[in-house]
């Protein structure tokens, strides 16, 4: 079976403005490259549309029509101080959840045997009644309760290699025991949250806080930690908040990875993965900032996906 990458053209009207990090450019960067490498083993999709209700499963009501509300007839609105929204952005944030969701059904149906997802806006910030860090709605998340709710799973494992704390995707799952929640990232650093003492009511938060100039070896070795965790848990599917600025490039932050440590992480997880959810796996674009690293970062990790058998 081939790896699916799920995305949409709706992403290109997302505009955030002059300046802005999380720019257009990054997913035209992944998509180009691909295009160009050409696998075969690659098939590519496009979102399929999905009920309002699939939202309300991690979002509060409120919230959904405060954003849907949200996108300007013209110019650029401000959700926070750091989350821009155009009038093209109303397309492209259902399209970043619709990704996600055909992702886990092609999964689950046998249709493909992993996925990436490369979408804009990211996700991980958004909390259930919180647009913040560039997220509007927090994607994997919704995946995460999709799968409790359609398919009827127990377990499932979010792990968050974004450079930056999934703060909001700790904060929907924090006294839910079906989700673990695992997250390696810089700290103290933005969002802020992320400490080991954040262990969500059942035992089910994990974080793994790591200085600044956090090396290669540093971070493989802790990486063991989430692993470990893994095993533990024992999951039905596994998703990965696929975020790439924790690599040596990335302007956003201060770790010193490479673009093969995103080959390894993903590697390894994909062989645990074996013993429990039959490499169940789904991975969507979180951060990553220097479009190069960006390109070679996620192709590591593809490659990876690929690779499984």
């Amino acid at each position: 079976m081939k790896t699916a990458l799920i995305t949409s053209n709706t992403y290109q009207n997302h505009n955030t403005g002059a300046g802005h990090p999380e720019k257009i450019d990054r997913v035209t960067a992944i998509i180009e490259n691909f295009k160009k490498l050409d696998n075969k083993n690659l098939t590519w999709k496009k979102p399929i549309k999905f009920d309002k209700s699939i939202l309300k499963n991690t979002h509060n009501s409120d919230y959904i029509n405060f954003v849907e509300k949200s996108f300007p007839k013209q110019g650029l609105s401000f959700l926070d101080g750091d989350t821009v929204v155009s009038p093209g952005s109303k397309d492209a944030v259902v399209d970043a959840v619709g990704s996600i969701i055909t992702a886990i059904d092609g999964v689950q149906n046998k249709e493909f045997k992993n996925a990436f997802c490369a979408v804009r806006p990211p996700g991980h910030h958004a909390e259930k009644s919180k647009a913040m860090g560039f997220c509007i709605y927090n994607n994997v998340a919704v995946g995460a309760n999709y799968l409790l709710k359609k398919y009827k799973l127990n377990k499932v494992a979010i792990i968050d290699f974004d450079v930056h704390h999934g703060n909001g995707t700790q904060d929907i799952f924090y006294n839910n025991e079906k989700v673990l929640y695992i997250s390696t990232h810089q700290y103290p650093y933005y969002p802020g949250t992320g400490t080991e003492n954040e262990k969500g009511k059942y035992n089910n938060i994990f974080n793994i806080p790591l200085p600044a100039g956090t090396t290669s070896k540093e971070y493989l070795n802790a990486y063991e930690f989430v692993l470990k965790k893994i095993n533990e848990f024992k999951p039905e599917f596994i998703l990965f908040s696929a975020g790439f600025d924790a690599h040596k490039d990335d302007p956003l932050a201060q770790f010193q990875l490479t673009s093969n440590d995103f080959y390894h992480l993903t590697k390894r997880t994909l062989e645990l993965s074996k013993l429990y959810c039959s490499g169940k796996i789904v991975s969507i674009l979180e951060g990553g900032y220097d479009l190069n690293a960006l390109q070679e970062s996620t192709v590591k990790h593809v490659n990876a996906l690929l690779e499984f058998n």
